[in-house]
């Protein structure tokens, strides 16, 4: 193993906006559970921002929370939104420009796998997951990021359209 370059930044200096990913899908807040869990199934990712409509980040849907959600009574899911699951209030929050040291540090405090990068106003920019820091642990890309911008900018992230479309193989169904 070759040793570290003299200016090479040490990893956990790195700042966040390296590994974010930075194209999403998301809902807004009056979306129906239901409904959140199809942006899930058809994007096969794990987490999904809940967002205003000015782009600020009110929450953080992970897919096994849903999934809880979901395996209410038909009757009880049909009136229930994105903002009466309480998993999707407050998430854990970093900047692009914290480092990865202290993504890790609250990731480990907050006990989730996840974390919303917001910028200055509270607008959601990115994602960040324990699985993006493994990756860039190990010198691997993670799979579903875009290039990073030179330095951390706040800059909103791509939204995806609506639904994302479906996948080739489904693993599972509506619960």
């Amino acid at each position: 193993m070759e040793p570290p370059m003299q200016d090479e930044v040490p990893f956990d200096e790195r700042p966040v906006a390296e590994v974010m990913s930075t194209v999403l899908y998301a809902v807004t807040e009056d979306e129906g559970v239901l409904a959140a869990w199809e942006h899930l199934e058809r994007s096969g990712r794990r987490h999904l921002p809940v967002v205003r409509a000015d782009g600020r980040c009110t929450g953080l849907l992970d897919r096994a929370d849903l999934a809880v959600a979901c395996a209410a009574p038909a009757t009880a899911l049909s009136g229930t939104t994105v903002n009466d699951l309480p998993q999707g209030r407050r998430p854990a929050v970093v900047h692009p420009g914290d480092t990865l040291h202290r993504a890790a540090v609250v990731l480990t405090v907050a006990g989730v796998d996840a974390l919303v990068v917001t910028g200055d106003r509270g607008r959601l920019v990115g994602l960040v997951t324990a699985s993006d820091l493994v990756a860039a642990f190990t010198g691997r890309q993670p799979a579903r990021r875009t290039v990073a911008p030179e330095g951390p900018q706040e800059q909103p992230c791509l939204l995806l359209p609506r639904f994302p479309p479906h996948r080739p193989e489904r693993r599972t169904g509506v619960p």
